[in-house]
């Protein structure tokens, strides 16, 4: 349905109206209420472009993900010949300063080449199991991929928590990414409001801090943000992060 509005609208430099979404929903068996409707604009390119003048990085290509998952990333083998993904949630959840913010997060990924250092943690992962630990492989590979993945992980949030400090830094706002992050993950801070479910938060595969660790250490920085070692600050914050949810 959202392609076939986008054809009958904006690729053809119309604004999208209730009659012309109501005459595809028919198909569907749905129909178009005035009151109900709203319509956004965004001008993802732009947006884009301020992010990677302010880390002073060429605008990279972008690619719209056509899903309501709230989320972007970033990927690229060098800063200046890279990726952003950002999704049409995202965008509608999110306001202007708020998507500019995130993209932010995502330049900072790009500007510490965090892509090809996550690429290095892994592939150093899989050489250390072929040649150095395949008789504890061998032995309990179950435990073994446990303790290797949850490594691996822990250090993965090093680069998203440097991530984080680098768009407070160079956007001068993590009050709005802040808030930017509370309304892409409210899902997962309920989840995260019991304190065994924090311990969890830090322990699983994913390479995100709990998000109420993000939050909390975006709301305490006050602008501007001056840090020298951003990856260094980023791991001892990651530590103490995790060592608060275990007391």
């Amino acid at each position: 349905m959202k392609a076939e509005i986008y054809q009958r609208t904006f690729a053809q430099g119309e604004e999208p109206s209730c009659e012309i979404a109501g005459e595809i929903f028919s198909k569907y068996g749905f129909e178009c209420e005035p009151d109900r409707m709203s319509a956004k604009k965004v001008n993802v390119y732009d947006i884009v472009k301020r992010a990677a003048e302010k880390f002073e990085l060429q605008t990279p290509k972008i690619v719209i993900s056509n899903t309501l998952l709230p989320n972007a990333a970033a990927t690229g083998p060098s800063p200046n010949h890279s990726t952003v993904l950002i999704t049409t949630g995202l965008l509608v959840q999110l306001e202007d300063d708020e998507i500019l913010n995130v993209v932010g997060h995502e330049m900072g990924h790009l500007k510490g080449r965090d892509p090809l250092w996550l690429f290095a943690l892994m592939s150093s992962e899989y050489l250390l199991r072929l040649y150095v630990f395949l008789p504890v492989m061998m032995f309990s590979p179950f435990l073994y991929l446990m303790i290797a993945m949850g490594i691996v992980y822990f250090i993965a949030k090093f680069f998203e928590a440097r991530a984080d400090l680098y768009s407070a830094v160079v956007m001068g706002e993590p009050e709005v990414l802040a808030e930017a992050l509370r309304k892409i993950g409210f899902r997962r801070l309920q989840l995260e409001r019991a304190p065994q479910s924090r311990i969890m938060a830090w322990l699983m595969w994913d390479p995100h801090p709990p998000t109420y660790f993000r939050i909390s250490r975006l709301e305490k920085m006050k602008s501007p943000v001056k840090v020298k070692h951003l990856l260094i600050q980023s791991a001892k914050d990651v530590f103490n992060g995790f060592k608060t949810a275990l007391q």
